[in-house]
């Protein structure tokens, strides 16, 4: 390169020179450049407009959005359905509570021919004045004398059995009275027919007397074990 002599005109003068970008910048702006068109071409065509799916295709999606909602609806009644049966169930066993006439007794004649005689119910030896109760829920059809039975109560239940407490030394219900399993009804004593004081409880099906033990183990309750299940599905696991 030559050297301007300083009589030569310099043709800068009054202009200001505009600094040529390196290489490497150049070179980056220009690769972006084509980068972002490609993106921008690139995503035109992965994103088509919705106008341009086919219509079976968005047939089929809210087909499966319906069915989709459809299956979540019946799933939610299936379950509250089972909740519901779950309630009906509990509800239902807690109206088919059996219990245990007394507790702390000993059993002392059992159901059957005793002295040329049917024995037709079975004795339960207990102080004098030991509260019973009620084995079922029903309705007092007795409260009162009952000849040999002595002072007697009487409980019709819901599916027509008889449940008969004698030789009471005090009743304390009263005729056409409702009551619940474990209800109190009397007090153990020794009237009527009676030698020592104990309860005497019968089992009486369409007017005809059974042996309260199988009865009563059927429902859950133990009379020689003096065991009770509150609820029947817990005596048959």
């Amino acid at each position: 390169m030559r050297q301007r002599l300083s009589s030569e005109p310099d043709r800068y003068r009054g202009r200001r020179r505009v600094p040529t970008p390196p290489r490497s910048r150049y070179a980056a702006v220009v690769t972006t450049a084509f980068v972002g068109a490609g993106i921008v071409a690139l995503g035109a065509n992965a994103f088509p407009d919705a106008k341009s799916v086919s219509p079976s295709v968005l047939d089929e999606l809210r087909q499966a959005s319906i069915t989709s909602q459809d299956i979540a609806a019946r799933a939610d009644t299936a379950d509250r359905a089972s909740r519901d049966s779950r309630a009906d169930t509990k509800a239902a066993a807690k109206e088919d509570v059996w219990r245990l006439p007394l507790v702390g007794y000993d059993f002392k004649y059992p159901y059957g021919m005793r002295w040329g005689k049917l024995h037709s119910g079975i004795d339960l030896v207990a102080p004098e004045g030991t509260p019973y109760v009620a084995i079922h829920d029903g309705t007092v059809t007795k409260a009162g004398w009952f000849g040999g039975y002595g002072y007697t109560v009487i409980v019709e239940h819901p599916d027509g059995s008889e449940a008969i407490y004698g030789h009471s030394s005090e009743v304390n219900v009263k005729q056409g009275q409702q009551v619940k399993a474990g209800d109190q009804l009397g007090l153990v004593g020794n009237t009527g027919h009676s030698y020592g004081a104990h309860l005497h409880l019968e089992i009486h099906v369409k007017g005809q007397p059974l042996d309260p033990v199988p009865w009563l183990e059927e429902r859950g309750v133990d009379i020689t074990l003096q065991i009770e299940a509150i609820y029947p599905e817990v005596a048959a696991s």
